[in-house]
């Protein structure tokens, strides 16, 4: 597969639409409203006298917001507008009949879906700072929210390539990625999970990424975590490329 120099014209273009809804209030407001309504619920409110391995349990709280948001904002701005670009605007079919590899493509609207998602976690990890003063971030920390925008902008990606209309990208997220927020271990533990249902949440990436996002040093644990969160980045990457390559629309 190559990968020259052709994603770079495909990111400009999506960074500076992006740059046009970063001057919109109402574009930060929607990327932050969910997961600090969750913060304050949780973390503020229900939280407040719960401790988690001998911490707080914002300080075990935040690291899964910023997993979450990054994998909400990855996914859902990449595979929205991609779908819309492609369905109604006929905006999409300029790039592939452009002189440009189908992995060129892929990898410039992945890298805008990244730059996205780490926009919106980047707010949570500000509100985490100022309202645990035990937060930190850890190098695996980083290491972890960067696979899982990877991940979940090249998901976006498929969704975006496979949808037929806007309400099958919402039905995307309705099956997959509200569960996966929810029961990929973002506002508890795993093992407060019963074992059947345990079996299939670590099956999902999230669920993955909620576990080294939390690591502080890189243990078994975190070892295995990164190579199922790498490989599910791999898998969807090239899927999303051969998906570019095989459009015929």
């Amino acid at each position: 597969m190559t990968v020259g120099y052709g994603w770079y014209p495909v990111f400009l273009r999506e960074m500076l639409l992006f740059k046009h809804k970063l001057l919109r209030v109402g574009y930060v407001a929607s990327a932050m409203v969910t997961p600090l309504i969750y913060l304050a619920t949780f973390g503020l409110g229900l939280g407040r006298n719960v401790t988690v391995n001998g911490s707080t349990y914002i300080a075990f709280l935040i690291p899964g917001l910023a997993a979450m948001t990054s994998m909400n904002n990855s996914y859902s701005w990449m595979a929205t507008a991609l779908g819309l670009n492609r369905i109604y605007y006929k905006t999409f079919q300029t790039l592939v009949q452009a002189p440009i590899h189908a992995s060129s493509i892929l990898l410039g609207e992945i890298l805008a879906g990244m730059a996205k998602g780490l926009f919106a976690s980047a707010l949570i990890v500000a509100a985490g700072f100022a309202a645990s003063p035990g937060f930190s971030v850890s190098p695996i920390f980083l290491l972890a929210l960067l696979l899982n925008c990877f991940l979940f902008a090249s998901l976006g990606v498929i969704v975006g390539m496979r949808a037929t209309s806007h309400e099958d990208t919402a039905t995307y997220s309705n099956f997959v990625i509200m569960p996966m927020a929810f029961l990929s271990g973002t506002f508890f533990q795993l093992d407060r999970l019963p074992g059947y249902l345990k079996a299939i949440v670590y099956v999902l990436p999230l669920t993955h990424a909620n576990i080294l996002i939390r690591k502080t040093l890189m243990d078994q644990q975190a070892w295995l975590s990164l190579a199922v969160l790498v490989s599910y980045a791999a898998a969807f990457f090239f899927y999303g490329a051969a998906l570019i390559r095989r459009y015929n629309e």
